[in-house]
């Protein structure tokens, strides 16, 4: 029972932590978690059948050792494959997601799967007892499943880096699959076994050496692999004070140690602009931040706006410490970092306390869906008052379905709207950076779009009948209903 319970663990574990291995490569997206979870399930389903197939041609006894062996071997050469080949693969396409969860999950979990029906086979002495011995087997092997999801998320992923858990599971693999050859060759009392397979061990040993040290030797995405991201700060080639933080697929912020002011991405001087226009200039404000990545608006309003005190809600405590080692975070009464859930935090906060909301929380290339909602609006509609601003960093692309659902849910609690993209992205012809504005008075829509043409590269503001044309009957978004994933996905 204990192989059962063990087998069935690794395999839950290797589930899990497998959307973390692809994640730098595919993003986190639905689609990949999906992916993920389906070819899981397909090489559960195919290594049972072949388990059992087995089971009733060859003695289980003689196949279990081997197959965990081969199941060792599997999990230490797929850190190194993966690192490599998703270095080439990187992207969202749909046969690029699959092939590399693929390569990522099938073949372990296939191998670990063939052990359940095997170990039946050799617990069936009578027939009478079938239902009891497979519903006693199959309970232990979902318990083992539990324990390894729980003890996974809420510890291992947090206290170890992934190629520290993958060579971890190789290993105990590699030793259960010895232990376990060693103890059913002395219930067979088959000595002479030991010096005949002397060989075949150590030719197992030797491969799974070699892919534990390819994983180390494989390239290393990240700097920092955190709760939610696998994190790294790169050093920009032409600004030495320049850093650039990459969040799992994407590159996600820039910062200017220097210099606080500059915004070196387009939608960031898009937000500067709505914040130099939610007050009188020069004029402190209190602002709430929705996503903290690297901290660039908070700084930013710090240093046009002296006496501004910013919150910002950031889910990864651990992205938080990052920036405060490589991005020149500085936390104090002006500027306070609050990890947790942005929705719950906001929920909390008395209503009109804030002059300025910027919504920039993103899980890969989408706003998590559950900040995206009608009621998500009007928790930010309360908190801004009736003199406040919201500013919202949202990433779409032909066809351009998100967006427009996502201003069609802010005009549904906000009588005043506005959107700034490029006129490409508007008229769907490309994939862009959209920020929707809005507030519960006028916005200063002239004065908007006067400070948006003397930028580098000018972008349109929409707004009255050319905004609802834009949105179109686009659904408006609800706790109920916000399919965000399915409708940032590019049809052709």
């Amino acid at each position: 029972m204990f192989l059962v319970f063990f087998a069935s663990g690794i395999v839950l574990v290797l589930e899990t932590v497998s959307l973390r291995l692809v994640a730098p490569y595919l993003g986190l997206s639905l689609q990949v978690t999906s992916a993920v979870i389906g070819v899981s399930l397909g090489a559960i389903a195919y290594g049972a059948w072949l388990g059992g197939w087995h089971a009733d041609r060859y003695d289980p006894r003689s196949v279990l050792a081997p197959l965990l062996g081969l199941a060792a071997l599997a999990v230490a050469g797929t850190l190194p494959v993966v690192r490599w080949l998703g270095e080439v693969l990187r992207g969202t396409e749909v046969t690029v997601v699959l092939a590399l969860t693929a390569v990522t999950v099938f073949v372990p979990i296939m191998l670990l799967s063939a052990v359940p029906p095997m170990v039946v086979k050799l617990q069936l002495g009578d027939l009478e007892q079938t239902g009891r011995v497979v519903g006693r087997l199959s309970g232990v092997g979902t318990l083992g499943a539990v324990t390894a999801t729980l003890v996974t998320g809420f510890v291992l992923v947090a206290a170890l880096p992934t190629s520290v858990i993958m060579i971890a599971a190789a290993v105990l693999l590699a030793l259960a699959g010895l232990g376990l050859g060693v103890y059913l060759r002395r219930v067979r009392r088959d000595p002479d076994a030991t010096a005949s397979r002397m060989p075949t061990r150590v030719a197992v040993a030797a491969l799974l050496a070699t892919g534990t040290g390819l994983s180390v030797l494989a390239p290393d995405p990240c700097d920092v692999e955190t709760a939610y991201h696998c994190a790294q700060v790169t050093v920009d080639p032409l600004r030495p004070a320049g850093r650039v933080l990459h969040l799992n697929a994407a590159e996600h912020s820039y910062v200017d140690l220097n210099d606080p002011t500059r915004l070196e991405y387009a939608y960031t001087q898009w937000i500067g602009v709505v914040a130099d226009l939610a007050a009188p200039r020069g004029q402190a404000v209190d602002a709430v931040h929705l996503g903290g990545g690297g901290f660039t608006v908070p700084r930013y309003l710090a240093a046009t706006r002296p006496g501004s005190r910013s919150t910002v809600f950031e889910i990864d405590g651990g992205l938080v410490e990052l920036a405060e080692q490589r991005l020149g975070l500085r936390p104090g009464p002006d500027l306070k970092a609050v990890v947790g859930d942005a929705r719950m935090l906001l929920a909390d906060l008395p209503d009109a306390s804030a002059d300025l909301i910027v919504g920039d929380a993103f899980g890969d290339l989408a706003v998590p869906w559950h900040l995206t909602t009608r009621e998500m609006m009007a928790q930010v509609r309360r908190v801004t008052g009736p003199d406040g601003v919201y500013a919202q960093n949202v990433i779409d692309g032909p066809p351009t379905r998100f967006i427009r659902a996502e201003v069609a849910t802010v005009a549904a609690v906000f009588p005043h709207v506005a959107l700034i993209a490029p006129r490409g992205a508007l008229d769907g012809r490309e994939g862009a950076n959209f920020v929707v504005v809005a507030s519960a008075r006028p916005l200063p829509v002239q004065a908007i779009a006067a400070r948006l043409a003397m930028l580098q590269e000018p972008v349109a503001v929409i707004t009255g009948p050319e905004l609802a044309a834009f949105t179109g009957d686009a659904a408006v978004l609800t706790d109920d209903y916000a399919p965000v994933d399915q409708m940032l996905v590019r049809v052709s």
